[in-house]
């Protein structure tokens, strides 16, 4: 399901009845670019792609407030020639309380980027949340302060693609950011808090983000923070979700709706949390697909 506000600037419906729409109606895929095969960023051009591991993109105070040092991995496609590459900032997930940058999902994702010209780094973030932070207890004080350090800490990994642009030939102008769970969520307050850059590292160039994708996650009170001219965002969430309320991506769906944001909803009936590995060729394709979209990628460099 598309929700976007249509020409007449009707109201936003109600949170019950976009839930209801999206039972009835289940969800309207992205369609593919047009254009002859094989067309970079839709389909997969490159054979290979090259990782560099841990290179440093900020630093920040841990939870013994001293200073933590935080790292990216990087992936881009073998032999590229391309002058100047989209990119994707990847947000691992872990309820703000474990995890990693080389987890499955977030690896596989990006290989699935680079193949296509895409350039990604993955990121480790603080933790600040060592209890977890679920949707039972997401909206404490412990969990907000973990999810907005975690916002903070992905700020500073795409103002340092900014500040690298030249060195890793990167589009400034076309950069993303995607994560699962706990990184959906982070990846969705950069889209929304880009006037709250936080000092992660990497000050002067711009926080801003031209679209997000998450998966698994959503943002409890999403109209406090959606504004005109916030980031696009693609939702993918199962509705049996027990960790993360399929709600929450319904509810920051209809806040985007009301702030006039393109946003779509793909619910995945009765699964869990975080499908990645049952609805990875979709979620891959849709991704691309979504990218090509609100990047503009049909008159990007390739």
């Amino acid at each position: 399901m598309i929700i976007s506000r249509g020409p007449d600037g009707r109201r936003a419906p109600t949170l019950l009845a976009v839930a209801l729409m999206l039972v009835m109606s289940g969800c309207s895929l992205i369609p593919a670019p047009p254009g002859p095969a094989p067309l970079r960023y839709r389909e997969e051009v490159f054979s290979v792609v090259d990782s560099t591991v841990d290179l440093t993109y900020g630093s920040a105070p841990g939870l013994d407030a001293t200073a933590q040092d935080l790292r990216l991995d990087l992936y881009e496609p073998h032999g590229d020639t391309a002058a100047k590459r989209p990119a994707v900032v990847l947000v691992h997930s872990g309820a703000f309380s474990f995890g990693n940058k080389d987890s499955a999902e977030i690896v596989d994702l990006a290989g699935a980027l680079g193949r296509r010209g895409i350039v990604s780094v993955s990121i480790n973030y603080r933790l600040m949340a060592p209890a977890g932070c679920t949707g039972t207890n997401g909206t404490t004080p412990t969990c907000l302060a973990a999810a907005n350090a975690a916002q903070h800490d992905a700020q500073a990994a795409v103002r340092w693609l900014r500040a690298n642009q030249t060195r890793y030939r990167i589009d400034a102008d076309r950069i993303a950011m995607a994560g699962t769970s706990a990184g959906g969520i982070t990846a969705l307050l950069a889209a929304y808090r880009s006037d709250d850059p936080g000092t992660s590292g990497n000050p002067g160039p711009s926080s801003t983000i031209g679209a997000a994708i998450s998966l698994s996650g959503g943002v409890p009170g999403a109209a406090a923070y959606t504004g005109p001219g916030d980031a696009p965002a693609l939702l993918f969430h199962g509705t049996a979700d027990t960790i993360i309320p399929f709600g929450w991506s319904v509810e920051t769906a209809v806040a985007s709706l009301g702030a006039g944001i393109y946003v779509n909803l793909q619910p995945f009936a009765d699964a869990g949390h975080v499908p990645y590995t049952q609805f990875r060729d979709r979620i891959v394709t849709q991704t691309a697909n979504f990218l090509y979209q609100q990047l503009h990628l049909d008159s990007a460099a390739t």
